[in-house]
C-alpha cells in the first residue's frame, strides 16, 4: 500500500542515491505501470522506452517534488505524458502476438484523449475519482462528465447501434450506482425511477456492460505477464559502462587560411554594400541552416565552450522565437574517434527553466543529421541541433547543464539508426545569452475540400525557426473522416518549404466542436511579407464507415470468399474453442481500396464476456508501387516514398468464448491516397 504522503527522508534518500533508488521504487511498483502503458502502447520495444524515459524525467524532476501527493500519484503525472508522447509517434509498430481486450483497448484508441485517459485512470489505474481529476486538473464533477461521454463513445466504437436515450437528469447517477457509490436515499429515488422508466433501463444495462468490459480489460491487462528480463534490460540501458582511456592519437589543429588582404576587401565592400554579413558567414560557417540564419542576423556567434572527461562541447549559437529555443552546437572527441550527440529528453537541464521559458509548450525533436557532409568529415566530431522551450521573456540567459551525451554507433546497412545506445557521462555547463525573435501571424480566410471533404486554413504564423500552418478538418460526415492530412510542402513568394516528417500535431486552439484543428511545421522561411502562399498536399489518411456482416459456422468448410470494399477477401479458417480463432487474408493490394479492415468476431451469445487477440501481417509498399516484406528484411521506414501498409493476413482469437464464432461484423476500414492538389491562398486572403 502506497502512502498518502511518502516520508521525506525516503525523499531525501532518493535524492542523495540518484537513478537507482527510482530504478528500485519503479521495480517494486513495475506492473502497475506497465498495466497502463500497455492500454497506451501495446508493444515491448515502446514499453521499454518507457520505462527508460520516465526513469530519467523522474530523476530529472526529483528535487521539484514538494510532497504534496502521494509519490505514486507523482510519478503518474510523469508517466502519462510519456505514454502520449510515445503513443502520438508510435508510427509503423509491428503487432503483439498476445493482445488482451483488443477490441476494448482498440476502442479506447478511438477516444477523445480526455476520455480515455479518465477511464484509464479510473479502471485500469484503479485510482479515485478524486485522485484521477486532481491528477488531470479538472473537478471531479468533470471527470465525471468524461467518464460518462467515454463510456458512451465505448458503446458506439465496440459496434453497438443502440443509443442513450434514458432522462438526461439521471445520466450522472448511471456510474455511481454501478459502483456501488451512491447515498441510499439517492439510490432509493433511482431504482424507484428506473422501475417505471424504460429508456433508462436500457441506458443503465448498456453502461454495464461497457463497465463489465472495463473490468475485464483491467483484469486481463493486470494478468499480462511482464517479459523476462524486461527490468534488466531497462537497467542496462540505465546503466553506466566503464571505458578504458586509449592512448591520446596526436591530431593536428585545423587552421583555415584566409588572407588578410581577402578580409579587408571584403569589409571594404561590407561598408559599401552592406552585404559583409552574408560574405563572412557563407565562408566562415560550414553548417548550412546556422549559415542562413546568421546571414540574416538572427542569433549571435557564440562558440562557448567547455570540455569534461575528453570530450569538449561547443555552443555555436542559439536562436530562439515563440516556438522554440533552437540551440546548434559541436562535440568533439579529443581522446577517441567517437561521434556523440545530445539526447533531447536525457542529460540535458535548463536550471532556471521555470523563470525564462514558456512552460506549457513543447520542445521539437530532430534526428541526427547523418548524411551532412560535416558529420562524416571527421570520425571524433560531429554537429547537430537541439530544441528547448520557447522563450517566456524578452531577453534572458540560458543555464544550460549538460551531464550525458548519446554515443553514435552507425548501423552500416541502416546508417539512419541507433544501435546498442552508449553514453558518455561528464559535466559541461553554459551560460547562454539569448533574445527572443520575432514571430509574425497571418490568419488565412480559406477552405478547399479534400476527397470531399472540407478543409480550411486558418493561421499563417512565420518565425525564424519554422514556418507553421494552422489548418481545420471537418469532422461532421461519420460515414467518412479524414484523419490526417499530409502535406509535400509549403511554397511561399515562389519559396518552397519542405513539410516536417514530425511536425504535424494538434493544435491547441479548438474553436468549433465540429472541426478538428492541426497545425503542421515547414522549413523557415526568410524575408518579406507573403505575398502569396501555395499548399501542396501529399496524402491523406481516411476512415470508412460501410458495415457488412458475414456469417460464420466452424462445421463449414474454409476457405470460402466475400466480396467487400471492391476486393474479395478469404475466410481461411475458421475453428472452434475454446479459444477459438478466425484466419482471414487478402494477398492481393493492387487497386485494393483499403489498407486495414475495422470489425469484430460474434458469437451466439453476444452479451458473453469474452476477448479477443489479433496478430496480423502485411507488406509496405511505396507510392512507386515497390513492395517491402517486414517479414523477412527491416526497411527504413522514413527512407521509403510515403509508404502504405497493407495487412494482408488477420488471425483473431476469441477467448473465454463457450460458442464458436458465428459472426464477422465488419464495421468499416482505413486506406491512404495519394493526393498532390495545390491550393492557392493569395494575397487577400492574409492578414496580418
Amino acid at each position: 500500500m502506497i502512502p498518502a504522503k511518502m516520508n521525506p527522508i525516503s525523499i531525501t534518500a532518493k535524492r542523495g542515491r540518484g537513478v537507482d533508488s527510482i530504478v528500485d521504487w519503479f521495480d517494486e511498483h513495475k506492473q502497475t505501470f506497465y498495466s497502463l502503458g500497455w492500454a497506451y502502447l501495446r508493444n515491448q520495444q515502446q514499453m521499454e522506452e518507457l520505462f527508460y524515459t520516465s526513469i530519467i524525467k523522474v530523476q530529472k524532476e526529483l528535487p521539484r517534488f514538494k510532497n504534496e501527493t502521494s509519490f505514486e500519484m507523482w510519478v503518474t503525472s510523469i508517466f502519462i505524458p510519456i505514454c502520449r508522447e510515445l503513443y502520438a509517434h508510435r508510427g509503423l509498430q509491428p503487432k503483439e502476438e498476445s493482445e488482451p481486450c483488443q477490441d476494448v483497448l482498440k476502442a479506447l484508441d478511438q477516444l477523445k484523449e480526455y476520455e480515455k485517459e479518465a477511464i484509464l485512470l479510473t479502471y485500469v489505474k484503479r485510482m479515485s475519482k478524486e485522485e484521477a481529476a486532481h491528477l488531470l486538473k479538472v473537478s471531479v464533477e468533470e471527470l465525471q462528465e468524461h467518464l460518462f461521454s467515454g463510456i458512451q463513445s465505448l458503446r458506439k466504437e465496440m459496434g453497438s447501434e443502440s443509443t442513450f436515450n434514458g432522462c438526461k437528469e439521471y445520466h450522472k447517477k448511471y456510474i455511481d450506482y454501478l459502483e456501488r457509490a451512491i447515498g441510499r436515499p439517492e439510490k432509493v429515488d433511482f431504482e424507484v425511477h428506473i422501475y417505471h422508466c424504460h429508456a433508462c433501463q436500457e441506458d443503465l444495462a448498456a453502461f454495464q456492460d461497457v463497465m463489465l468490459s472495463m473490468t475485464s480489460l483491467s483484469d486481463r491487462i493486470e494478468d499480462l505477464q511482464m517479459p523476462s528480463g524486461f527490468m534488466e534490460s531497462v537497467k542496462d540501458r540505465l546503466a553506466e559502462k566503464d571505458r578504458q582511456r586509449q592512448q591520446k592519437n596526436e591530431k593536428r589543429n585545423r587552421m583555415r587560411l584566409v588572407l588578410s588582404g581577402f578580409f579587408a576587401l571584403v569589409m571594404g565592400i561590407g561598408f559599401f554594400t552592406g552585404a559583409f554579413s552574408s560574405i563572412y558567414y557563407a565562408w566562415t560557417e560550414d553548417n548550412k541552416q546556422l549559415r542562413a540564419f546568421s546571414q540574416q542576423d538572427l542569433g549571435e556567434r557564440l562558440n562557448l565552450e567547455a570540455e569534461s572527461n575528453g570530450v569538449k562541447i561547443t555552443i555555436k549559437s542559439a536562436i530562439a522565437d515563440d516556438v522554440q529555443t533552437l540551440v546548434f552546437y559541436e562535440i568533439e572527441d579529443k581522446n577517441e574517434n567517437n561521434q556523440y550527440v545530445i539526447n533531447y529528453d536525457e542529460g540535458i537541464l535548463v536550471e532556471n527553466q521555470q523563470d525564462i521559458m514558456n512552460n506549457a509548450a513543447y520542445s521539437r525533436y530532430y534526428p541526427p543529421d547523418l548524411e551532412s557532409d560535416g558529420n562524416n568529415k571527421e570520425k571524433n566530431i560531429f554537429e547537430g541541433k537541439v530544441s528547448l522551450l520557447p522563450l517566456a521573456v524578452d531577453d534572458g540567459t540560458i543555464k544550460l547543464k549538460i551531464t550525458k551525451l548519446q554515443k553514435l554507433v552507425r548501423d552500416s546497412t541502416y546508417p539512419e539508426r541507433f544501435e546498442n545506445i552508449e553514453f558518455k557521462t561528464g559535466k559541461w555547463n553554459f551560460e547562454i545569452p539569448v533574445s527572443k525573435q520575432p514571430s509574425i501571424e497571418y490568419a488565412l480566410e480559406e477552405e478547399t475540400e479534400v476527397e470531399g471533404i472540407p478543409v480550411r486554413f486558418n493561421k499563417l504564423t512565420i518565425a525564424p525557426t519554422a514556418t507553421i500552418l494552422q489548418f481545420g478538418i471537418n469532422n461532421e460526415q461519420p460515414e467518412k473522416r479524414l484523419e490526417v492530412l499530409s502535406f509535400d510542402n509549403l511554397e511561399v513568394n515562389d519559396k518552397k518549404l519542405k513539410a516536417d516528417m514530425y511536425g504535424t500535431t494538434f493544435s491547441d486552439v479548438q474553436k468549433d466542436m465540429n472541426w478538428t484543428a492541426l497545425q503542421t511545421h515547414f522549413d523557415p522561411v526568410f524575408g518579406e511579407k507573403p505575398k502569396e502562399v501555395n499548399v501542396q498536399f501529399a496524402s491523406v489518411q481516411l476512415t470508412f464507415e460501410d458495415p457488412k456482416t458475414i456469417e460464420l459456422d466452424a462445421a463449414q468448410d474454409y476457405p470460402q470468399t466475400f466480396e467487400y470494399a471492391g476486393s474479395t477477401i478469404s475466410i481461411d479458417s475458421v475453428e472452434a474453442g475454446p479459444p477459438s480463432e478466425v484466419v482471414i487474408s487478402n494477398h492481393d493490394i493492387e487497386d485494393r481500396a483499403y489498407q486495414s479492415l475495422h470489425f469484430d468476431i460474434m458469437g451466439d451469445d453476444e452479451s458473453e464476456n469474452s476477448s479477443m487477440e489479433m496478430d496480423s501481417e502485411g507488406v509496405l509498399v511505396d507510392k512507386n508501387g515497390i513492395e517491402y516484406d517486414l517479414n523477412i528484411t527491416p526497411v527504413s521506414y522514413e527512407k521509403i516514398e510515403q509508404p502504405r501498409y497493407f495487412e494482408t493476413v488477420q488471425r483473431i482469437t476469441l477467448h473465454g468464448s463457450k460458442v464458436g464464432p458465428k459472426r464477422l461484423n465488419i464495421i468499416g476500414y482505413s486506406a491512404m491516397k495519394y493526393v498532390d492538389e495545390v491550393v492557392n491562398i493569395s494575397t487577400a486572403d492574409i492578414k496580418q
